[in-house]
């Protein structure tokens, strides 16, 4: 039926009218549908009444737009009569694309668009959802998916599950989708189109998306086996803390064990490499190594009594130099044995020995390679002038003291013990502060030529008035005393010449119970005669009983035993000159000293 609307062909669904143009669409405008004009509906929001018409059919046409008057949905017939056929195709502007490639060919076998990507379903409020992941490549996170077109009133949307976090730690992954549209196939009404699930690292290209959308995800590829960035952090964070409680722990520990220890090693500390064992002849050990191979220890032993001293070598022959009171334990029957530095024994024999003097010589024989020790002149010693004494105090061998000579001709007595004065000696000793003990006696007094200035015999012992043998005393305290080599010679050459000593004598008898100051001739001599001896040396000279004799060759004289000692340090036959008094008158004598045999 006619209803006077206009006639001929329907314009077609691609065709894009003109408000210029007011007839019908000709065959020029006629375009051939492509497959998939069903997903382009789908797309735009209109269902599809009926599947789309394969390659190379027309499509139908949409209805136009009623007119006023017209129900909506209602068809609008063509003329009456007069059926449409489509004339001949128009010829393209452009040549054809062999290719098909729009939008110069005709529709060819396109592809299907990719659907829209749409936001995931937003978890229900105070869910925690794990931040975007960025990638090694840098790129940041993921651009939002463009937002979803909207729903026509009265479509129902289907409800989207609740996601629950997966085992592996995943928060709320995407919900399942239903199976992807296939081509041509129509939707079903009142849904819309699902969004695939991204489980890979390339995301779905949408040509209508938003611009600068990323063609992949720039970090790990969603699912079940990633694992938040925000858990592997703590891991880390915990075991750094770990382990640098552990390394703090090891570090004081060790801290501590070097503190206490100085180290982690075994301690070794620097010491000097050997020397070549040169020392200065002048010097303590060099005048030690000089002297020790001259130097001997004695043993002697007796019927009551034994004891041990120090001797040093004379001569090549054997003969040693000691003194008495060390060889006096032996008696006449004794045993004596003398060490060498060096540790040979050898048995010896006394010589000769004189308890004026204290002064011994004994001999070993069968002994070679004997050192003597040169002798000095102990009339050259001057006071602070170096010493060392060897002996072996206490049994000590080859000991070496050091020390000065402290005094010169100190005048001392020693011994007499018998009680009768025939073991009393007398010496014009050289003080000094070496230590001397009990053995040193009879050892050697060297000077920095390591030659022998003294024989060592006597120590002051603390709170006595007078020289003992240090044998008789518990220890120095640094007054010992050494007879002078040069009376120690003259001694020594008459015993071993001998046998005896001779005493230079001035023929007097002193009164030694005297106080005065000075040594006073008594009153009466041995065997109740004159305390002159006739035609003796004092008795030439005019000495008299009763005179005071005050000094002897300019040194004062302040007792009788003091005038024995000064007697005693010359030789027989030195002239002496006295000064005395007689009668409160000072007088001066010369004399020439006699000689009387020793004991």
């Amino acid at each position: 039926m006619d209803d006077g609307k206009p006639s001929g062909p329907k314009a077609k669904w691609w065709s894009r009218p003109s408000t210029e143009r007011t007839g019908p669409a000709g065959p020029e405008d006629a375009m051939p549908v492509a497959d998939g004009s069903h997903d382009a509906a789908v797309l735009n929001g209109a269902p599809a009444a009926e599947p789309a018409p394969g390659a190379g059919e027309a499509a139908p046409v949409p209805p136009p737009a009623a007119e006023p008057g017209t129900a909506a949905g209602e068809a609008v017939p063509a003329s009456a009569g007069e059926p449409f056929t489509p004339g001949p195709r128009a010829r393209p502007l452009h040549a054809p694309d062999e290719y098909s490639t729009p939008p110069y060919g005709g529709p060819g076998p396109w592809a299907p668009a990719p659907p829209v990507q749409r936001p995931l379903p937003t978890p229900a409020h105070g869910t925690p959802v794990p931040p975007p992941h960025a990638g090694p490549s840098g790129h940041g996170t993921i651009a939002p998916a463009p937002p979803a077109p909207p729903v026509h009133a009265g479509a129902s949307v289907p409800a989207q599950p609740s996601a629950q976090p997966s085992a592996q730690g995943d928060a709320y992954p995407p919900p399942p989708l239903p199976a992807p549209l296939q081509h041509g196939a129509p939707p079903q009404p009142g849904s819309l189109p699902s969004v695939p699930q991204q489980t890979s690292q390339w995301l779905r290209y949408d040509p209508w998306g938003a611009p600068q959308q990323p063609l992949s995800h720039p970090g790990p590829a969603l699912g079940n086996d990633a694992v938040p960035r925000k858990g592997r952090r703590g891991s880390v964070l915990v075991g750094a803390m770990l382990l640098a409680l552990v390394a703090g722990g090891i570090g004081g520990g060790i801290g501590a064990y070097v503190e206490r220890n100085g180290g982690l090693t075994t301690v070794e500390l620097p010491q000097a490499g050997r020397d070549s064992g040169g020392r200065a002849p002048d010097s303590v050990a060099g005048i030690a190594a000089s002297a020790l191979p001259g130097v001997v220890t004695l043993h002697v032993s007796g019927s009551a009594e034994s004891g041990t001293g120090t001797g040093f070598v004379l001569d090549n022959k054997g003969h040693i130099l000691t003194n008495n009171h060390v060889v006096a334990p032996a008696g006449s029957a004794g045993d004596i044995t003398v060490t060498f530095s060096g540790g040979e024994t050898a048995p010896a024999e006394i010589v000769g020995k004189d308890s004026g003097y204290d002064l011994a010589v004994v001999k070993v024989t069968g002994v070679t390679n004997l050192k003597p020790l040169q002798l000095g002149n102990s009339d050259n010693v001057q006071v602070g002038d170096p010493v060392v004494a060897i002996g072996a105090p206490f049994d000590l061998s080859n000991t070496v003291t050091a020390g000065i000579i402290s005094a010169k001709e100190r005048p001392i007595t020693a011994g007499g013990e018998k009680g009768d004065g025939t073991d009393v000696s007398y010496v014009d000793a050289l003080q000094t502060d070496a230590p001397i003990n009990p053995g040193n006696s009879g050892g050697p007094l060297v000077d920095a030529e390591a030659r022998v200035i003294g024989i060592n015999s006597a120590i002051r012992a603390a709170g006595s008035g007078s020289a003992a043998p240090e044998g008789g005393q518990s220890g120095s305290i640094g007054l010992g005393f050494a007879i002078p080599i040069n009376q120690g010679k003259r001694v020594a050459e008459e015993l071993i010449n001998t046998g005896k000593a001779t005493h230079p004598v001035i023929g007097v008898t002193l009164d030694m119970q005297f106080t005065g100051d000075g040594a006073k001739v008594g009153g009466k001599g041995a065997g109740g005669g004159s305390a002159v001896t006739a035609d003796g040396p004092a008795d030439k000279a005019g000495i008299a009983t009763g005179d005071i004799i005050t000094a002897v060759d300019g040194r004062r004289v302040h007792s009788g035993e003091e005038l024995i000692v000064k007697i005693r340090a010359h030789r027989p036959g030195d002239r002496l000159d006295l000064r005395l008094t007689r009668d409160g008158k000072d007088l001066s004598v010369t004399l020439t000293l006699g000689s009387a045999s020793g004991t």
